[in-house]
């Protein structure tokens, strides 16, 4: 009896020393990454590929100058990036042409791809100039988060965008997002009300945030997705509801809108850069008391998805750390 209990004390004192070891790398980890706000170290460069000169690269703390910007990170994309964009384009042009006030930008972020990704969205910068269509390069592959958040930071528009190099989700649905923060700000910020508002106040002006869901379509995915996909999904949002709480039941769709006041709170505070930058977000909102809209919006799955199985550790890796973070005090919010 002796001899199992000293077995079972030392199998329980090496699974604490594990988690106690755990425990002191997450807060380690998270302690090394409390300036991960900062930029990375790739300049974000608008080159003009007719000129071959650069162009003014802006930032989102001045003035909006259009009315909005489509953020698109794109990692080995070659593929699948020409459709999205082909179709997007020819959704602004249209809408410009309706509407003469109408004004818009697409920023393609190369996430340090290896394929032709550069070569394809250059392509697209020759076609419809560097006025509409913009590229920034970030040598080397940092992640989702780190692209989109780069995108938003040297954006003009006064509606931000962020949407998936793939195309799942339809363009014209950015209408839903932009109508919803409209209502919202009229109906809490009384915004168009010249008797109740600063009557020079824009859309850009106030901080909203509109998240595109694909809840849904959630038991239609139960059926049809692999079952690993579904184990993610449900495990994945257990794990953000114990994180960032409820609010949002979809953190993970690609397509996003931000006002650029709200963007201009949130990306200069993100630290997370690959996988659950979605979920910190959500978090940050909730600090900052930006009004989320949750809009479902049509979806369909393209084939050459890059989450996996492998992706669940990143995932819960990068959770831990934005929970020890945030509410250990090392994460220090800049408002």
């Amino acid at each position: 009896m002796g001899s199992l209990l000293s077995i079972a004390e030392l199998g329980a004192a090496l699974i604490s020393v594990a988690i106690l070891g755990l425990l002191s790398v997450i807060v380690f980890e998270s302690y090394r990454r409390r300036h991960n706000n900062a930029h990375v170290d790739a300049p974000a460069i608008f080159e003009d590929p007719n000129s071959l000169k650069e162009v003014r690269c802006p930032s989102v703390i001045d003035p909006a100058e259009k009315y909005l910007s489509l953020i698109v990170p794109a990692y080995n994309e070659e593929h699948r990036l020409p459709g999205a964009i082909d179709e997007t384009m020819n959704y602004l042009q249209q809408r410009a042409a309706k509407d003469k006030s109408f004004s818009y930008e697409v920023i393609i972020i190369d996430d340090g791809s290896k394929d032709e990704t550069k070569r394809v969205a250059f392509n697209f910068v020759r076609k419809y100039t560097v006025d509409n269509v913009r590229v920034i390069l970030l040598g080397k592959n940092h992640g989702k988060g780190e692209a989109i958040r780069k995108g938003m930071l040297h954006s003009r528009g006064e509606l931000l965008l962020m949407m998936d190099a793939d195309g799942a989700t339809k363009i014209n649905d950015l209408e839903k997002l932009e109508d919803q923060i409209h209502a919202v700000a009229r109906k809490d910020f009384h915004f168009g009300d010249s008797s109740k508002s600063d009557s020079s106040l824009r859309i850009g002006d106030i901080p909203i945030a509109a998240f595109g869901s694909r809840a849904h379509l959630e038991e239609k995915a139960l059926s049809t997705r692999k079952w690993y996909r579904n184990f993610l999904m449900k495990g994945f949002h257990l794990v953000v509801l114990l994180t960032a709480g409820p609010g949002v039941r979809d953190t993970q769709c690609g397509f996003k809108m931000f006002t650029r006041a709200a963007a201009r709170k949130l990306f200069t505070n993100i630290r997370l850069k690959r996988w659950c930058f979605d979920v910190e977000l959500v978090y940050l909102c909730k600090c900052f008391v930006i009004p989320m809209i949750e809009i479902s919006v049509n979806w369909s799955e393209i084939p050459g998805s890059k989450v996996n199985l492998l992706s669940i550790p990143n995932m819960l890796w990068e959770l831990a750390l934005m929970s020890v973070g945030y509410r250990g005090g090392l994460w220090e919010i800049s408002q």
